[in-house]
């Protein structure tokens, strides 16, 4: 008899679909997490692996919501991952690609979708929670966010400081230099050729703005404007003025390091 120990799988075997009459009849596993080959290949933590007192959604059962992380509170939305990503990883990727504030204000499922290579059922689930959340808040008086700076768009966008991906932020104000709207414009490379004028205002012709202010992140921690900034900048504030809008700024964030783009407003 062998010293090995015994070790029990649960893994379960179903039968192939075809005559089980015949005598070759054959079993075969299906997927499994633990693959024991002696690959490089990890395993992924799913909410079943947990103990019941750490699985988010008891512990929002057992204590409330406060006890949850922003991570844990999408993962119990969602309910489940995918065959390639656990729900508990999806929701923690998901706020860290794409910002926690950044998530709260998009609005399209399918940007969603192709921002964050998620099922599209996944990103209406997001965006339909954060809508309801939206509509039900209520703003308290005399807590309006004013922006005059770009000091003050580095501080207000915190969120954008340390994002793995490149995006394209417009924080729209009303003519106290209020901000009335902020929204997620685009998620990539920033050129003149991606970014179309209708993008950046028409959420500016929607929530009747008075002036616009962009910013964007450069995951390369360099806040340097690059040539391709300058020249979309520029096409922008051209467009602005057709339209009557003002492009206040547009501010570089680097970590803690900000710059606004240099352009000349004499060109337009």
């Amino acid at each position: 008899m062998s010293n090995m120990p015994f070790v029990k799988y649960n893994f379960l075997p179903q039968r192939l679909n075809h005559d089980f009459s015949q005598t070759d009849d054959k079993y075969f596993f299906s997927e499994n997490n633990l693959i024991l080959d002696n690959s490089d290949k990890k395993y992924i933590l799913q909410v079943q692996d947990l103990d019941d007192e750490d699985k988010p959604r008891e512990r929002l059962i057992k204590s409330g919501p406060k006890v949850l992380s922003a991570s844990e509170l999408l993962a119990v939305i969602l309910n489940v991952g995918t065959k390639k990503e656990g729900v508990l990883s999806m929701s923690a990727r998901i706020f860290k690609e794409y910002g926690e504030k950044n998530i709260i204000n998009q609005t399209d499922a399918k940007v969603l979708q192709k921002d964050l290579n998620i099922p599209l059922n996944k990103a209406c689930q997001i965006i339909a929670c954060f809508e309801l959340g939206r509509r039900s808040f209520k703003k308290l008086p005399g807590r309006q966010i004013v922006i005059r700076t770009a000091k003050q768009v580095h501080a207000y966008l915190s969120d954008m400081h340390d994002l793995p991906k490149e995006q394209l932020r417009g924080l729209y104000l009303n003519s106290r230099y209020r901000l009335i709207h902020d929204e997620v414009i685009s998620v990539g490379s920033l050129t003149a050729s991606i970014i179309h004028p209708r993008e950046v205002f028409g959420p500016a012709l929607e929530y009747s703005a008075a002036a616009v202010i962009l910013a964007h992140n450069h995951p390369s921690g360099s806040a340097q404007p690059t040539s391709a900034d300058i020249k979309a900048t520029q096409q922008l504030i051209n467009a602005g003025s057709i339209l009557g809008i003002s492009l206040l700024d547009h501010v570089v964030i680097a970590g803690d390091k900000f710059k606004s783009v240099p352009v000349d407003y004499n060109l337009t």
